[in-house]
């Protein structure tokens, strides 16, 4: 899939720097006071998660997990496979999923029941780069949200297709 690949920027650069910062300056107003806790779902998330906790002005524990959703290629189950479970307590804490993509919002609805449930965190938030709302299956929305998206294959800042083009600085969709 990554050779001869035509991208087509979605959105640039310096718009995501932007929407960033100012997502950082809301998280930190909603979480001033409280015991945040990041967690970032890897492994796409992981450039906009640096880029976003450096611009909370809190104190920040940062944790990460890896997940895949039962199921073929085309479908899930509802269930999540947890690869790597985050390695800080988290019980009785306020958590915020850093999230590249949210989608059909399968995983990150089990994840909320995880982490509700079975972690018995105090509160559970969503952030998200992007969102394809018209994916969705489960009613699931992130609570911080980069950009909403229509359905395209998109790449960059973390994203990938076959595990490339993750460092692109901006994001794009895949024409061809």
């Amino acid at each position: 899939m990554t050779e001869n690949v035509v991208l087509e920027e979605m959105i640039g650069e310096l718009a995501i720097a932007e929407r960033v910062k100012e997502l950082g300056r809301i998280i930190t107003a909603d979480y001033a006071g409280k015991d945040l806790v990041t967690v970032s779902v890897l492994k796409g998330s992981v450039i906009f998660t640096a880029d976003i906790v450096r611009n909370i002005d809190l104190p920040v524990e940062m944790a990460f997990m890896a997940v895949s959703s039962y199921g073929d290629a085309t479908s899930s189950s509802g269930r999540i496979n947890i690869r790597m479970d985050v390695d800080r307590p988290v019980a009785g804490r306020d958590v915020l999923i850093i999230e590249d993509i949210v989608d059909t919002g399968v995983t990150l609805s089990s994840l909320r029941e995880y982490f509700l449930k079975e972690k018995g965190v105090r509160s559970f938030k969503i952030c998200s780069l992007l969102d394809k709302p018209s994916r969705r299956i489960k009613n699931i929305n992130p609570d911080y949200l980069g950009f909403s998206v229509e359905d395209h294959f998109v790449v960059g800042y973390g994203l990938d297709a076959g595990n490339k083009y993750r460092n692109l600085k901006n994001i794009c969709k895949i024409v061809s």
